[in-house]
């Protein structure tokens, strides 16, 4: 299934402020994250698995794609409903054609986290994007279980990956957070004997783990000195199919959220939206930036926590936000960046190094793109500071979103609170996590437009 997230006409749209408040209850697109690890998990439990919710964005489509090319099968029952028939864990054969997992990391990473420990060879790519990132912290772990890698200089895609016929399970120290990392290492233990351990220095999302329980296999977590965790996984688990219901995604759910909160006379409900305590670092720093979120209808879904978000427009102040939040909301930043330039005062937001490897160096990007709206923000080595704007900055300037979906629709959200309207050079990549944000964000009375 081929992905192309910049198609030669590029789509430039302009967001400018409304004249009535933004006001409506919505629904986001179902959780990224836990989309991608339901059609993974499904494919190797037995049986058929249903999933409700699921995004269907083009990154969690490469992931479909993917599953079918491996010999599961993953499909579309009827509106909103997925299910999975799994082929059980070692039971994945080897594609007839590359992989191509167009935008998605995810996809990338956890994928070769499974591929690991099958005893097939197989080539990935994804898109221009996809093929700068390093996978570097992937293929270092899983060539320790014996699978063997052929990359291009900075072990990036495309790449092929041969899985190991006898794996051995690992014990891996993280050396830096990432749910993606411990992800695949995990998930390479699955068709691994013994335990797979992964010590992380810090909590990072727990999605993988307790998915991997819903489905059925051991996972133990324990604290480790220091506030990290210790995660061990028995191998050879029976997977059996179990039903997936997948909240909204908080990291969609953000952009509607913050620009309810900078439209002034605003009131906006989010409902069903996930509220792992892993993932709401940004309604946290929100929060402390004196915004007004209230959770509604809090509940538990398939596992996993779920709230209704209701936000009501309000004077934001400026905060300090420290490194350690930055693994429970690091696709948030661009967002917050967006908030902090409509407050008053200075935000600091620190140790954001993770921000230079995701679809673009979105670190760079949002410095650039606040500058040119007149915001004063200076990046200090892997910290971002933003002087507020009073609530209205200038804009007026045409951002360049580097066919990154997240800086695009940030920067349409600022649009709404400028004294000028913004314009992003290609609204295209929003498709990959946010189908239909345009309509959404519309309907709660935003002005969005394409331009020829």
């Amino acid at each position: 299934m081929a992905h192309n997230l910049s198609p030669q006409s590029p789509v430039p749209v302009i967001a400018a402020r409304p004249r009535l408040p933004l006001t409506g209850k919505i629904r986001v697109p179902g959780d990224k994250s836990i989309s991608h690890r339901a059609l993974m998990l499904g494919a190797l439990a037995v049986g058929r698995t249903e999933i409700s919710g699921l995004l269907e964005g083009e990154d969690v489509m490469a992931t479909a794609a993917a599953v079918n090319a491996l010999g599961a099968h993953a499909f579309l029952v009827d509106d909103g409903r997925w299910a999975v028939n799994g082929v059980g864990i070692g039971g994945l054969v080897e594609p007839e054609d590359l992989l191509d997992l167009g935008n998605s990391g995810t996809s990338a990473r956890l994928l070769l986290g499974i591929l690991a420990t099958h005893p097939i060879t197989v080539f990935v790519t994804g898109d221009a994007s996809l093929r700068r990132r390093p996978m570097g912290r992937v293929v270092a772990p899983l060539s320790r279980f014996g699978a063997r890698f052929i990359t291009r200089e900075g072990a990036r895609l495309p790449l092929a990956i041969s899985g190991a016929a006898d794996p051995v399970p690992i014990s891996y120290h993280l050396p830096v957070p990432s749910a993606q990392v411990k992800s695949a290492v995990l998930l390479a233990g699955l068709n691994t004997p013994g335990t797979t351990t992964v010590i992380e220095p810090q909590p990072t999302r727990d999605h993988t783990e307790r998915m991997l329980r819903h489905f059925g296999a051991t996972v133990t977590t324990e604290l480790v000195k220091g506030g990290g965790k210790r995660i061990t996984l028995e191998g050879y688990p029976e997977l059996a199919a179990a039903p997936i219901a997948v909240p909204g995604d908080l990291s969609s759910a953000a952009f509607p959220l913050i620009a309810a909160l900078i439209v002034p006379g605003s009131e906006v409900t989010i409902e069903g939206v996930g509220v792992n305590p892993l993932r709401t670092g940004l309604i946290e720093c929100l929060h402390e930036m004196g915004a007004d979120i209230a959770l509604l209808n809090e509940r538990d879904e398939g596992g996993e926590p779920v709230a209704d978000l209701r936000a009501r427009s309000g004077v934001l102040k400026g905060a300090d936000i420290p490194a350690d939040r930055a693994p429970r909301m690091i696709d948030e930043y661009p967002i917050l960046a967006v908030a902090a330039a409509c407050a008053r005062g200075r935000t600091v937001m620190r140790g954001l190094a993770e921000l230079r490897v995701k679809e673009s160096d979105r670190l760079t990007a949002v410095g650039v793109g606040l500058s040119a709206c007149g915001v004063r923000v200076v990046v200090e080595g892997d910290d971002l500071i933003v002087e507020g704007a009073d609530n209205f900055p200038a804009g007026g300037a045409l951002i360049e979103t580097r066919l990154d979906h997240r800086t695009a629709m940030a920067f349409l959200v600022l649009g709404l609170a400028a004294n000028e309207p913004v314009r992003i050079d290609d609204a295209a990549p929003i498709t990959t996590s946010f189908p239909g944000f345009l309509s959404l964000m519309n309907g709660l009375g935003c002005t969005m437009r394409e331009e020829a």
